[in-house]
């Protein structure tokens, strides 16, 4: 292992230093080392769909627009905007000093190319269904149609046009999302699949990539020929993979990581008392979930799903497991979007102990009892906490006659089998929102998305999303519908919700411009350190 180790470093190494792009400042580096839960699987914009990969092309990459320290939208590659009175069609201005990392301008054509390029088929982005607002795009992707006549054109080099098929409130929050991050045609013409490599990316963002060694980590440098350079506070950012959260603790009072995106919540209290003001938790728009393999028996029986779900304790979970770092969570959207009210599980007033009497009689009727078990496997990622998640599930539903049994894989291997539409029973997942709308939450059980990994599929629930996506212009009844929708949703248990997110970070008290928000966003641009 050891050997291999070295080997990749030397790989590494060697193709930055080959690529003739290696940083080395003149000066004594400022090093930011952050520490993150997971190794990302890519970092192709078009080909990731984890909040660890998120933060890692916020880093290299720049949108139309982004999102600040506290995750407010601000101006990214385009300088400015405009909409339409229906609401249908923005105008971006982009910035005459945007530049790629090799000194190429940005221009409107490589949105055009990138926005095609995530709708094309052949590229299976998981998130292509982002930008199906956009006319034609989900023509496109389904090749029902072709690129040219997507509603996204350049009218001049600094000037890029998107027609929607109909007024979509959050596009622009939509748009802080790294599936719509430009990506360079001339750098992927060039050298096709190794034109993400270290050395070799062209990126607009921040930073760009100078090494990366598996499962150790990631060297982001300064981008000189980013347009905000000069506000830009580190010369490297090393994003270090620590899936033991307990290690990271460690690691971080070591000083080998100035912050850190988790914590074992078991430890949380002695955590508190041990570094005090560094622990950050707060609200933060999240859902964690199981999927639930809807088409396949016996999980297609909504009856049998609606048993698991209400039997299953969330306030001893939230509690006990999490230590009231997360919230007890029976709709699929969370609490706090404004102007939304979520659609709640019928059960979610019940004392448990009637849940688990109700559950008990259901499972009995369909023929399942502690002698004639029902056999279900739960898969999660690595992680004490989804693991002591599991085990309490797994405790709490044995005496009603479910034998559950788990199974653990990394980060990269859970969510790749599950993209991938794998065969399993259930399996831990979780949204973090894209944007501040309750459509992120609920896009993810449509039958076309790439996140479904349950294979929810409602005619009815798809109906009622798009009379949801029909009342765009008009916010009120827009909510409404978005409501049923989930009321649908959640009555068929496509997905079952467990519990509401709060971010839990470590950060140095050397840290700076590391805000504390509801989409727990930290560009590293804007942090800097004593």
């Amino acid at each position: 292992m050891l050997k291999n180790m070295l080997k990749a470093t030397v790989f590494a190494t060697t193709m930055t230093l080959a690529a003739g792009t290696f940083y080395t400042p003149a000066f004594a580096e400022t090093v930011y080392n952050r520490g993150t839960a997971a190794e990302s699987e890519s970092v192709d914009p078009h080909k990731t769909s984890t909040v660890y990969e998120a933060n890692v092309l916020r880093d290299l990459f720049q949108g139309l627009v982004m999102q600040d320290e506290k995750a407010n939208l601000i101006p990214g590659a385009a300088e400015s905007w405009t909409v339409s009175d229906d609401g249908t069609v923005y105008t971006f201005k982009l910035r005459k000093d945007g530049q790629w990392s090799d000194g190429s301008p940005v221009t409107a054509d490589d949105f055009v190319y990138a926005f095609h390029r995530l709708e094309d088929p052949a590229t299976g982005a998981e998130y292509a269904s982002m930008l199906y607002p956009v006319k034609n795009a989900e023509e496109v992707n389904t090749k029902k149609g072709k690129p040219e006549d997507m509603g996204v054109k350049a009218i001049d080099a600094n000037t890029l046009e998107v027609t929607l098929k109909a007024p979509t409130p959050y596009f622009l929050e939509m748009l802080t999302h790294q599936a719509t991050y430009p990506v360079s045609k001339a750098s992927i013409d060039k050298l096709g699949a190794d034109w993400i490599k270290p050395g070799n990316l062209v990126s607009n963002g921040a930073y760009t990539l100078a090494e990366w060694v598996p499962n150790d980590h990631m060297k982001l440098v300064k981008n000189p020929k980013f347009w905000d350079a000069a506000s830009v506070k580190f010369d490297v950012v090393n994003y270090i993979p620590t899936e033991d959260r307990s290690s990271a603790m460690k690691r971080f009072e070591a000083g080998e990581l100035d912050s850190y995106d988790d914590l074992p919540t078991e430890q949380l209290a002695d955590l508190k008392t041990k570094f005090g003001d560094q622990i950050h938790v707060g609200p933060y728009l999240g859902t964690y979930y199981y999927a639930i393999k809807t088409d396949k028996a016996p999980w297609d029986n909504v009856e049998l799903r609606n048993a698991i779900s209400m039997a299953i304790d969330r306030d001893f979970i939230a509690e006990k497991v999490w230590q009231n770092s997360m919230l007890p969570g029976y709709s699929m959207v969370p609490p706090g979007i404004e102007g939304y009210t979520p659609a709640m599980a019928k059960y979610a007033d019940m004392p448990q102990i009637d849940r688990e009497d109700a559950a008990k009689k259901i499972l009995e009727k369909l023929g399942y009892t502690p002698e004639h078990p029902l056999k279900m496997e739960i898969r999660y990622n690595t992680s004490e906490n989804h693991k002591n998640t599991a085990v309490a599930i797994q405790e709490q539903l044995k005496p009603l006659g479910v034998d559950v049994t788990l199974l653990n894989t990394d980060t990269k291997t859970h969510y790749s089998f599950l993209e991938q539409k794998g065969d399993y029973d259930v399996a831990r997942a979780a949204w973090i929102a894209d944007y501040k709308d309750p459509e992120t939450f609920l896009g993810i059980s449509r039958k076309a998305s790439g996140n479904n990994y349950s294979d929810y599929n409602s005619p009815k629930y798809e109906a009622a999303m798009d009379k949801a996506a029909a009342a765009g212009g008009k916010p009120e009844e827009r909510m409404k519908e978005l409501s049923e929708a989930e009321r649908i949703l959640v009555d068929d248990v496509g997905q079952i919700p467990l519990l509401y997110y709060s971010y839990h970070d470590i950060v140095s008290s050397k840290l700076h411009g590391f805000v504390d928000n509801v989409m727990d966003v930290h560009p590293s641009r804007f942090v800097s350190k004593d």
